[in-house]
C-alpha cells in the first residue's frame, strides 16, 4: 500500500542498485579513453539486451499487443537515449559531477507523476526533494574558489533525467501487469538491434576491437552494459513494484556518494562544501520517504 513503510529488502536493493549505478560513471569514463561517445552508448545498449535474451524467452509469451509500445517506450526513454546522453556529457564532465546531476532525477520524477500521471503527492516528499536538490545545487557549484561555474553539458544529464522521471512513472502507473524481468528484458532487447547496426554500419567498431589497447575500455563498457544496464535495470523495476517511485527515484540521491567517492579515488578534487551537500542529500532522501508511524492499538 502507498502508506505502508519501504520494506526491509527495498532499501537494501536501493543501497546495491547506488553502488552499481554509482560505479558506473568511473566506468563511461574509463571506455571513453578508448571509444567515442556514440559507440560507447550503442555497445552499452547492444551487450545489456542480448545479454538478457536467454533469460527472458520464455517470457515473450507474457507480453499482449497492448505492451509492445510501452515497451519500446520504456526501453528507449529508460536506456537508450539516457544512454547516449550520459556518454556525450561526460566528455566535458568529471564522473562525479555527472553522478551529482543524475540527482535531478527524482524532482523531475514527482513532478511528471503529479502533472501527467495524476499521481497524488505529499508536502513531505517535496519538502524531502528540495532538500536534496540544495544538496545537489552544492555539489554541483563546488569549486577550489568558490565561485558559480556552468556547464552546458550538464543539460544533457538533466535531459536524461527527465526520460527517467517518464520511465518511472510509466511503468509504475501503464505496465502494473508485467515482471521485473520481463519489462527489462524485453524493452532492452527491442532497442539492442538498432544500437548493435549502428555500432556495427556507421562506426569503425570493427577494425578497432582487434586493437589490444581497446581491449580495457571495452570490457568497462561490457560492464557497464551488463551489470551496470541489465541487471542494475532489472533490480531497478523490483524496487518500483515494491514501492512508489519517489522511494525508487531517491537512489539518484545516494548514486552520488559512490560516484564521487570513486571519483576522488581516481584523482578528482573534492571540497568541503561537497561534503555539506551529501549530508543535504541524505537528509532529503530519508524525510522524502520517512512514513508516519501508526498507532499501536492497545484495546483487548
Amino acid at each position: 500500500m502507498e502508506n505502508d513503510a519501504p520494506p526491509l529488502k527495498a532499501w537494501l536493493l536501493l543501497g546495491l542498485l547506488a553502488l552499481i549505478w554509482g560505479s558506473s560513471f568511473l566506468l563511461i569514463k574509463k571506455g571513453l579513453l578508448g571509444f567515442s561517445p556514440d559507440q560507447l552508448a550503442a555497445i552499452r545498449i547492444a551487450s545489456a539486451g542480448f545479454f538478457l535474451l536467454p533469460f527472458i524467452l520464455r517470457r515473450f509469451k507474457t507480453v499482449r499487443s497492448h505492451h509492445w509500445l510501452k515497451l519500446i517506450c520504456v526501453g528507449l526513454v529508460g536506456s537508450f537515449i539516457p544512454a547516449f546522453l550520459f556518454a556525450f556529457a561526460q566528455t566535458e564532465l568529471p564522473s562525479g559531477v555527472t553522478g551529482v546531476l543524475n540527482t535531478f532525477t527524482p524532482l523531475a520524477t514527482l513532478i511528471i507523476g503529479v502533472l501527467l500521471f495524476r499521481q497524488p503527492s505529499r508536502l513531505q516528499q517535496w519538502v524531502g526533494v528540495v532538500i536534496g536538490l540544495v544538496g545537489t545545487i552544492l555539489l554541483v557549484t563546488a569549486t577550489a574558489s568558490g565561485n558559480l561555474e556552468f556547464n552546458r553539458y550538464g543539460l544533457l544529464i538533466i535531459a536524461a533525467t527527465i526520460c527517467y522521471g517518464l520511465n518511472l512513472n510509466l511503468i509504475k502507473h501503464h505496465i502494473p501487469d508485467l515482471g521485473a524481468l520481463t519489462i527489462t528484458g524485453v524493452s532492452l532487447f527491442l532497442v539492442a538491434p538498432p544500437a548493435l547496426a549502428y555500432l556495427l554500419l556507421a562506426t569503425p567498431f570493427a577494425s578497432q576491437v582487434s586493437q589490444p589497447e581497446l581491449w580495457f575500455p571495452l570490457s568497462a563498457i561490457l560492464l557497464l552494459g551488463i551489470v551496470g544496464t541489465a541487471m542494475a535495470l532489472i533490480i531497478f523495476n523490483t524496487v518500483v513494484k515494491l514501492t512508489d517511485t519517489t522511494f525508487t527515484s531517491s537512489v539518484t540521491y545516494l548514486i552520488p556518494i559512490v560516484a564521487l567517492i570513486l571519483g576522488i579515488l581516481d584523482g578528482e578534487p573534492f571540497f568541503v562544501q561537497q561534503g555539506i551537500g551529501l549530508a543535504a542529500i541524505l537528509s532529503g532522501v530519508w524525510i522524502a520517504n520517512r512514513r508516519k508511524r501508526q498507532p499501536v492499538n492497545f484495546q483487548r
